[in-house]
């Protein structure tokens, strides 16, 4: 998933510098006009701004061009303008579009498939601690796609992502350690710390995880409405396997215990929602 712009309040003084030919200047003002923020929003106004600092070769707003192009706000949507301008800031290393980049190469937006491509513009943004990019390095590895296999590296890279509170890579992780993957010894324990984190973003893979670890007592206490809980939370995203396990386990659970189990559910449904918003 492409990096977005992201928002600031628009500096007293931006409009005047601006016109005054500020790249910096152009470039918050375009934002402003883009998402909203002290202006009316215009998307097409604030492309019309990303567009005069990006031709000064102000490496936010070539990346703020690249995302209006991929997503079609403000003009057409054009993947190969978009990845003219995104590789334009990622070659003065800024991370969001060397991710982006990477992500066309895999994805085949704009230019052609190249996992190798791809990878190269990972590694860049994965060693300034760009969460996302490290995630896709991680699998790149796993998998051997665009780079030989190394399962080490896999794990070390997930491992960096997974720190910054990624849930794929929470999630990711918790299955090598539960399954044992990757030349990592099982330790179920380390695999719940892992699923936990990615199942309270809402990661609905680590939801049914912890149902299973639950329901055998697997780096947790067994307990059926704690097993019943996630696999509730698991299947109200549509994971049907969770449903199945949820609803044989149901069977042997009374009615004040499923009664519970939903209550919590309930109660854990909100706090992801409330996070976010």
């Amino acid at each position: 998933m492409p990096a977005e712009v992201h928002a600031n309040v628009m500096p007293f003084g931006t409009r005047t510098k601006a016109e005054a030919g500020d790249a910096s200047a152009q470039f918050e003002l375009g934002r402003a006009y883009y998402l909203g923020r002290g202006v009316p929003k215009d998307k097409s106004e604030g492309v019309r701004w990303f567009r005069l600092a990006a031709e000064q070769g102000l490496a936010d707003a070539q990346f703020g061009l690249g995302f209006a192009y991929y997503i079609g706000h403000g003009l057409p949507k054009d993947y190969s303008e978009s990845v003219r301008w995104y590789r334009l800031a990622a070659e003065q290393g800024l991370a969001k579009a060397q991710y982006n980049l990477g992500q066309a190469y895999d994805f085949e937006k704009g230019v052609p498939k190249n996992h190798s491509e791809a990878v190269h513009w990972y590694h860049l943004a994965a060693e300034q601690g760009h969460a996302k990019a490290q995630f896709c390095l991680g699998q790149a590895y796993h998998f051997g796609r665009g780079i030989a296999k190394n399962k080490s590296e896999a794990v070390r890279w997930y491992r960096l992502a997974a720190e910054q509170d990624m849930a794929n890579a929470q999630f990711w992780l918790g299955q090598i350690h539960y399954f044992g993957l990757c030349g990592v010894q099982r330790d179920y324990h380390k695999a719940v710390h892992w699923f936990f984190l990615a199942a309270e973003q809402g990661d609905v893979g680590a939801q049914a995880m912890l149902g299973l670890a639950y329901q055998f007592g697997r780096g947790v206490p067994q307990d059926d409405i704690l097993s019943y809980t996630w696999y509730n939370l698991a299947a109200a995203q549509g994971r049907e396997n969770a449903e199945k396990s949820r609803d044989k386990l149901a069977k042997s659970m009374s009615g004040e215990q499923i009664t519970e189990a939903q209550k919590r559910s309930t109660e854990i449904h909100a706090k992801i929602t409330g996070k976010a918003k």
